[in-house]
């Protein structure tokens, strides 16, 4: 069976060229061409096997992924890979690791808050991994609240230092990867406290180790925080503990970019804005939508082939059984995820651009986008991080019984990637965030000030508070703009009556907080227009090859009218479509589903995923699932003697009725 191709039968469907879309998927032919030879270049390194990391116990699989990383980083030398080519790498070795905080989070802190002296020094040791750095904000007692956090930093003017301590239990900094056993340096968030005065959260540069012998420093206390959700998952990472005890470090160790403490410690403002801090954050969350849409295309994948696999039931007359894929109730479940990995595809394309926008106007001095720019990143981190978590675990049922086996990759998915919900802003605050940035644009609509970016549509309110969709045949919810005007009118008219009912309360902030269950749907709406307008803007665009648009256009409108259907209460309690209407929508769904089906397969080929990468039985590219599920079985630790250990010292007393002679 070997060298056979499953799913050649599905492939033979496609109506449009496979090639063409996975263009589209990775953004350019350059992306293409670099994604493909990466990522073929990992799965041809028996060094990079991941197979086995589910059964391995917590210190091999640590070791394990310690040698990976020294093994990756020798390859990016010998291979002079260049930055770009480097993170692919990284991203197809597909195991958490201490680089990606190092990569990912300290040198980005130190390019976005460092003075150009700091970068100096720094980068250059960071960027030839001489020195292994980490990010540590949160705390035991303190997460989304960063203004909460309690390590302190005071400085002392006689010896020209920062004293850097924990003074409580719930100060010790908690969760940050690559602290717990390998990073030798840390960007530390503390408040900054000078001649009695506390200036408020600032970043610092401590080391934390030897680098002789990567002892941790005299007055450091640090380790891991312990096994976390999964086998294998996240628990390749050492996400660490850390105390200080009146820690001293040079006073040029602060971040210095935007504020300084002078050598006589006062504390002075620099000329750069401050501001300039939030082109990080955007950075950060726009990588998140991204990494969203690599998730939740990954699980649509085992899936979708796996579906095309499986037959159950609807045999006639001894026939071959009928594909689960067939089934409308599979396809209602899974097609509305293949389009949500499109549309989160999409929307991560655009917030690069939104970034690059952002970090050009920052530089200008122009200010005037930011509050949008960083609402709109915080809704959809939240959005695309919570349905790609939901989504993965909804693959694994559609996957029945075999999603369950760790062989599957299913439930190491599900076991990495649901921290994103809380990492980097949990998400229901982040909806709050959004909440009160719609609350303020609606406030400001009387007086004539025009709301900017995917605000625009709010500028529109008198138009879409009393429009009405102009539906009335299925077919007509597949033009774009009736779409459109639906998701539009839904959106401004909850966050009008989230504003009107805020209004009525004297405290605006218990107003707030009373009314924050329904903010939360009105920022959802927000940002769920965001995503489909993101999408609509994209079909109108240039796309070459046969067939590729169609497919778009098809996978827009599920994505949409799925929502449509999901969210229908909001629309009909807004007065935006009618109960027909929205009947009607549905009935357009299903027909959609029709035609997604027998371009499925070739639409997740599309993504092109390695069988390494997938690290998935159920979703092998050539759909030869059952032996070798069968072959994997045996693969197993347990499987290595016939009769287990601990088999005569309790079992064989049980059967023999002697149990009160074994030595329980």
């Amino acid at each position: 069976m070997e060298g056979v191709d499953h799913l050649a039968h599905e492939r033979q469907k496609a109506q449009f060229d496979v090639e063409e879309m996975k263009v589209v998927w990775a953004g350019s032919r350059h992306a293409l061409e670099l994604s493909d030879r990466i990522s073929r270049l990992v799965a041809s390194d028996p060094a990079f096997r991941k197979d086995n990391r589910t059964v391995l116990s917590r210190k091999e699989l640590f070791k394990n992924t310690l040698r990976k990383a020294a093994y990756a980083w020798k390859r990016i030398i010998e291979l002079r890979l260049t930055e770009e080519e480097a993170a692919r790498l990284r991203f197809y070795v597909d195991e958490p690791a201490f680089t990606d905080l190092h990569w990912g989070m300290f040198v980005p802190a130190i390019k976005g808050q460092g003075t150009d002296e700091q970068q100096q020094k720094w980068l250059t040791l960071a960027y030839k991994m001489q020195i292994i750095g980490c990010y540590a904000q949160t705390e035991l007692g303190h997460g989304s609240n960063v203004q909460g956090l309690e390590t302190t930093a005071t400085f002392d003017p006689k010896a020209d230092e920062f004293i850097i301590n924990s003074p409580t239990l719930t100060s010790s900094k908690w969760w940050p990867g690559g602290l717990g056993k390998i990073a030798t340096h840390g960007v530390i968030y503390a408040r900054l406290i000078t001649d009695g005065q506390d200036h408020g959260v600032h970043g610092f540069i401590v080391q934390l180790r030897s680098l002789e012998d990567h002892m941790p420093l005299p007055g450091i206390t640090i380790g891991d925080i312990g096994m976390k959700f999964g086998n294998g998952a996240y628990n390749t990472m050492d996400n660490g503990v850390l105390r200080f005890d009146n820690v001293r470090i040079p006073r040029d160790q602060m971040l210095m970019r935007v504020s300084q403490v002078t050598r006589e410690g006062k504390y002075v403002m620099s000329n750069v804005p401050r501001q300039l801090v939030y082109g990080t954050m955007v950075y950060v969350r726009q990588t998140i939508v991204v990494d969203a849409s690599c998730a939740l295309s990954r699980a649509v994948t085992i899936a979708t082939r796996y579906s095309a696999v499986r037959r159950q039931f609807g045999s006639q007359d001894g026939g071959p059984e009928t594909q689960v894929i067939d089934y409308k109730t599979q396809q209602n479940r899974l097609f509305p995820l293949l389009a949500s990995a499109y549309a989160f595809r999409f929307v991560g394309e655009w917030l690069k651009w939104l970034y690059t926008d952002v970090t050009q106007r920052l530089q200008a001095n122009d200010f005037s986008t930011l509050p949008e720019a960083h609402a709109c990143t915080a809704g959809l981190k939240s959005l695309t991080t919570s349905i790609t978590a939901d989504a993965i675990e909804e693959c694994r049922k559609l996957c029945g019984g075999h999603g369950y086996l760790c062989s599957s990759g299913l439930p190491e998915l599900i076991a990495v990637y649901v921290p994103a919900c809380t990492y980097e802003g949990d998400n229901v605050v982040l909806l709050l965030q959004v909440a009160r940035y719609l609350m303020k644009a609606v406030s400001q609509l009387p007086s004539g000030k025009k709301p900017v970016g995917t605000t625009a549509y709010m500028g529109r309110v008198e138009y879409l508070m009393q429009c009405r969709s102009d539906v009335q045949r299925a077919e007509d919810w597949l033009k774009p703009n009736v779409v459109l005007q639906a998701f539009e009118a839904r959106a401004a008219r909850m966050s009008v009556a989230c504003a009107q009912k805020l209004a009525q309360f004297s405290n605006s902030e218990e107003g707030f907080a009373e009314l924050s269950p329904i903010l939360v749907e009105a920022s959802l709406a927000h940002c769920q227009l965001i995503v489909v307008s993101k999408f609509i803007e994209k079909l109108q665009q240039d796309i070459p090859g046969k067939g590729v648009k169609e497919q778009l256009e098809a996978l827009c409108s599920v994505y949409a009218l799925h929502l449509l259907h999901k969210h229908s209460g909001d629309f009909l309690s807004t007065g935006t479509i009618t109960a027909k209407q929205a009947s009607l929508a549905n009935d357009q769904l299903l027909s959609l589903y029709s035609k997604v089906r027998p371009n499925a397969v070739a639409l997740v080929d599309a993504f092109n995923y390695t069988d390494h990468y997938l690290g998935s039985i159920l979703g092998r590219y050539d759909g030869n699932v059952y032996p070798k599920l069968y072959e994997e079985a045996w693969k197993d630790p347990l499987n290595e003697y016939v009769v287990p250990d601990g088999f005569h010292e309790y079992i064989s007393p049980m059967l023999k009725q002697q149990l009160r002679n074994a030595r329980l």
